[in-house]
Parts: C-alpha cells; sequence; structure tokens
C-alpha cells in the first residue's frame, strides 16, 4: 500500500526480482519441453539479471535486463508466461477454495440459526408484518436485505372479494399446506411449504423456508385472527357461522386429506396485499471446530452437533447439525422444577442463559417440562419423553443432554434423548451476519 512512496529504482529491483522467480518456475515446470537452447538463452538472460540486481551501480543497465529475461520468457513460458487473465482468475479461486474447504474441515465452519429454540441467545428466523400502505419501498427493501437479511414475500388478491383460508379440522385447525422442493436464495435447494388462499375462485400461493413454518403462523395472526384470542378459534368461530363449507382434497404431509375453505372475514380488492411481510435470516455464526478435540465441552457451552446417530430424528432430519445448549454431561443427574433446571440436586450453573432462564429474565421464557412424549422415528410423539413433571434423567456414558435456551418452543434431549459423544462438531463462535446488537462473540 505504500508502493507510491518508493524511489523508481527500488520498484525496479522490486520487479526485477519477480521476473527472476518467474524464470526459476519456467524452469521448474517446463525445463522437459524446452530444448538445449532455450535452456542456455533461459539461463544466461537470468544471470544477467541478477548481477546487476546485486550490483548497487549497476540500476541503468537492470532494466535492460529485464527487458531481454522478459522476451525470453515469452519464448519459452508456454502456459505459466504469458499467463492469460483466465489462467490467472482459475489459480486464484482453486487455491482459494483450497484454504476455505481447509478453514471449514479443521478450524472453522459456518452455521446458521435456522429456529428460535435457542432465541434469545441465538435468532432463527422472524417474521415483520406490514399493514396495508406500511410496505418498504425498494431502497428500504435493499438496505434491510443487505443490513438484516430480510427477505420480503407479499401475496396479492387475484381478485375481489374475501378471502378464504384452506384448514384441516384435525390438524390443530391450523391452515392447511403443502411441503415441496424450492431454493434458499435461489440456489441452494430447500424444503418449502406452501400456503393457498383463495379469493372469488382464484388462488394466491407464498412459500416460506419450511424451518420458519411456526413463526409464519404468528404473520397469519396478525392477519386474520381479528379479535379473536389465536388464529384457530378464529377460523373455528367462522366455521360455525358459515356451514356448510366448500372441500377440497390435498395431499399434506404424505396423506390425502380433506379441506374445509373457511371465509376470513378480511375483504380485498383485485391487486392489494393479503399478506406483506418480511422474513429475517437467522443467525450467520462461526464454529470453532477446533478446541473440542482437545478439550471436551463444559456444561453451560453452546455447542453444535450431527444428527445421523440420533436414532428418533433420523426420518425426519437426517444428517444434519443442531446447535444447542450443553446441560448434562455422563453420570450427571437432571430434573426440572419449572422455571428452573437441575443438576445433581442444585440449580444448574455455567451460563448466564441458565440464571436468565430461572428467573424468566428478560426475553428468556424459562425452563419448562416435557408434555408431549419423545418423537419417534415416523416424527410422531409418543409417551417416553425425557425430563416430565417430576421425572429425572442420569445421562449415560458418552452422551450428552442438549437443552435449547428456549425451552417452551425447543424441541431438544427431552424429546428425541441423548447426543452421542463422537457426534459433536464444535462451539458458536462469533456472530458474523446480520449486522444488529447480536453481532460478535457468540454467547
Amino acid at each position: 500500500m505504500f508502493g507510491i512512496l518508493q524511489s523508481e529504482k527500488r520498484k525496479l529491483r522490486r520487479g526485477a526480482a519477480t521476473w527472476l522467480e518467474l524464470a526459476d518456475r519456467v524452469r521448474k515446470f517446463r525445463g522437459d519441453l524446452l530444448s538445449a537452447a532455450q535452456h542456455q538463452r533461459l539461463r544466461e538472460a537470468a544471470a544477467e539479471v541478477r548481477v546487476h540486481l546485486d550490483d548497487p551501480a549497476g540500476a541503468d543497465r537492470l532494466e535492460p535486463a529485464v527487458t531481454a529475461l522478459e522476451k525470453v520468457l515469452r519464448e519459452t513460458g508456454g502456459r505459466i508466461y504469458p499467463a492469460s487473465s483466465l489462467v490467472e482468475n482459475v489459480e486464484f479461486f482453486l487455491v482459494a477454495a483450497i484454504v476455505i474447504l481447509g478453514l471449514r474441515a479443521y478450524f472453522l465452519q459456518p452455521f446458521k440459526i435456522p429456529t428460535n429454540s435457542m432465541w434469545p441467545s441465538y435468532y432463527g428466523m422472524t417474521a415483520e408484518s406490514y399493514p396495508p400502505g406500511a410496505e418498504p419501498g425498494l431502497v428500504r427493501r435493499t438496505a434491510r436485505l443487505f443490513g438484516l437479511g430480510a427477505s420480503h414475500y407479499s401475496v396479492v388478491a387475484p381478485a375481489d372479494g374475501e378471502v378464504l383460508i384452506p384448514v384441516v379440522a384435525n390438524f390443530g385447525f391450523r391452515p392447511a399446506f403443502i411441503d415441496k422442493p424450492g431454493r434458499s436464495l435461489l440456489v441452494f435447494p430447500a424444503m418449502m411449504r406452501e400456503y393457498t388462499f383463495s379469493v372469488a375462485g382464484e388462488m394466491a400461493r407464498v412459500a416460506v423456508p419450511a424451518e420458519f413454518d411456526n413463526d409464519f403462523q404468528g404473520v397469519l395472526e396478525t392477519a386474520f385472527k381479528g379479535t379473536s384470542a389465536s388464529l384457530s378459534l378464529a377460523l373455528r368461530e367462522a366455521a360455525d357461522r358459515n356451514k356448510p363449507l366448500p372441500t377440497s382434497r390435498m395431499t399434506m404431509q404424505g396423506r390425502e386429506v380433506t379441506v374445509y375453505w373457511i371465509p376470513s372475514g378480511k375483504t380485498v380488492r383485485r391487486g392489494e396485499n393479503i399478506l406483506s411481510f418480511d422474513i429475517l435470516t437467522g443467525d450467520l455464526l462461526f464454529v470453532d471446530r477446533m478446541s473440542y478435540n482437545f478439550i471436551p465441552p463444559r456444561v453451560g457451552s453452546g455447542f453444535v452437533f450431527k444428527t445421523g446417530n440420533i436414532e428418533a430424528l433420523k426420518a425426519d432430519e437426517g444428517d444434519k447439525y443442531f446447535v444447542k445448549r450443553l446441560v448434562g454431561v455422563p453420570g450427571d443427574v437432571l430434573e426440572i422444577k419449572a422455571p428452573v433446571l437441575y443438576r445433581n440436586g442444585r440449580p444448574i450453573e455455567g451460563a448466564a442463559a441458565f440464571v436468565q432462564n430461572a428467573r424468566r429474565e428478560g426475553k428468556y421464557p424459562g425452563y419448562t417440562n416435557n408434555t408431549g412424549g419423545r418423537l419417534s422415528g415416523d416424527g410422531l410423539q409418543t409417551s417416553d419423553g425425557l425430563l416430565p413433571l417430576g421425572g429425572t434423567v442420569t445421562v449415560p456414558a458418552n452422551s450428552y443432554f442438549a437443552l435449547g435456551d428456549n425451552s417452551p418452543r425447543s424441541k431438544d434431549s427431552r424429546y428425541w434423548g441423548f447426543v452421542p459423544d463422537k457426534d459433536v462438531v464444535g462451539r458458536p463462535l462469533f456472530i458474523y451476519y446480520p449486522f444488529t446488537s447480536r453481532w460478535g462473540p457468540a454467547r
């Protein structure tokens, strides 16, 4: 960066040294392709440059010597010199890829928090709804995209009329959806969850990431629950008022079900937004893959692990990466007396999140007992979950027990069991995106 402060002679000498390195490279990589005469001319031209480079008084003769060497290199260099911009770019990106893969495999791995099981320590995807007329313009949308990772979604009314919502009655009276493959950021394969709305017999659709589904329910609540306590209650009341309801058949989570189209009470005009919202990206962080090769994880640490050997997660998750907080190591006896988590008979220590949950401080909701059983291999819940009300669990050898900081909304070891110690990947190190108050060292 200080090249402009160097003298012309110094710049010439630095350039000459680079030419000598290039000549040496040609000899090493193309020596078997050169004739004896070419070898001789290359040696002589390089020797001439070296003589004047080492002679403080030979600066005036250095430039002609470099020019002569460059002429020989054009004859003997092949693909090494003169190098095309394509070759240089390919070499640069190849070396960069090797470095990045090495860092990822042994030192640092980028990781995205997809859900809010660790909220508020780490944020998963969250939503921000916009009332009519308050949608962000292009400039603001672009700024939010780069600063917060906010992707804008809108569902536009295809006709005038009341919005109808498809509902499966035996599915918690929640809006129906279809799982379908899609792409994240228009590039990466991802599972999407598509919701459909009907206005005057015409359909409007929106597809959101499947991992965002629970938070998308909040978007629907904001738009359609009205004065009711919840969206499901509002839909039940609307169904009772509007019987009989139009129906259709659809395949939902592998089963063919009957869908009831329920009037939402929301009337729109063609071109108006039925829904308008942003999805803000989950925290992106670097995971330290090195430390746990030398020291075991400690209670209180956030830790990232693979799910491929957790039997209850195989069917739904496959071999993914999860992040939770380590609360139990082999031999520990754990118990939850809401809102406090106990380890070996005492309130657990080792992380600020433990204290904040115990006090239900700030946004921390406190620890809750398992009330839904364990997840079986087909994703259904059975009755033998861990840490039910009044129950304890002892962590077996070669295993860890993991809980989310957002206990009421976290599927964790209470539901799918223990984490094999061989599957621990590393610890969260640094939140590098988005640029919010959470940016910096991971908690």
